[in-house]
């Protein structure tokens, strides 16, 4: 990546203090929430615009639940007043929010996605968004999953979700990308909001 997309938003999915809940299992990329925040920190710097999704769950029991202090954001990526809140309570970003509306509205065209988990609602709105016709970036490091059962009963390693989420995106609905690249596209063409 050279530059960004003069129309390019930070969506940033699901970032919320219920995913420390020791029910999901072991996680990779433990370092996903400094990367974030890195990114945050230089896009708000760049001036451009930061979209929060949050997911209130409405599964019985779920850490995400609207009441439970497990569907706050979590710190590093907390919203500044003025950045929109999208809420949803499905793993798409588009379903049933005014996302895709607030984005043509703005004329936004391209996505840079970050936030949790990778192949649940990272996933599921990167395929969305790839359908709708947003030049889309998933930020690999910035993402991250927990370990999975197969309908076999195999163990897949939070690394093999992780990995193999962003196979099945990567040049077909998205671009899957390490925030290096992003930074350095900012840092070296800053002037070209």
């Amino acid at each position: 990546m050279d530059t960004l997309p003069n129309k390019s938003v930070l969506v940033i999915i699901d970032v919320q203090k219920g995913f420390v809940d020791p029910r999901w299992g072991r996680r990779n990329n433990p370092q996903a929430e400094t990367v974030m925040a890195r990114l945050l920190a230089a896009w708000r710097a760049s001036n451009r615009p930061v979209f929060h999704v949050q997911h209130l769950s409405v599964m019985p029991g779920s850490p995400l639940r609207p009441e439970n202090p497990g569907s706050a954001f979590k710190d590093e990526v907390r919203p500044l007043e003025g950045e929109p809140i999208f809420q949803k309570h499905v793993n798409s970003a588009f379903i049933g929010t005014g996302l895709e509306a607030r984005l043509r509205a703005d004329g936004y065209d391209t996505l840079v996605i970050i936030g949790l988990t990778t192949p649940h609602c990272v996933s599921t709105t990167a395929r969305m968004a790839g359908n709708l016709g947003f030049r889309t970036y998933v930020v690999s490091d910035a993402t991250a999953a927990f370990g999975l059962t197969g309908p076999d009963g195999r163990e897949y390693s939070a690394e093999e979700v992780h990995a193999l989420s962003l196979a099945t995106i990567h040049n077909e609905f998205a671009e899957v990308i390490e925030s290096r690249f992003i930074l350095d596209a900012m840092e070296t063409h800053s002037g070209a909001v």
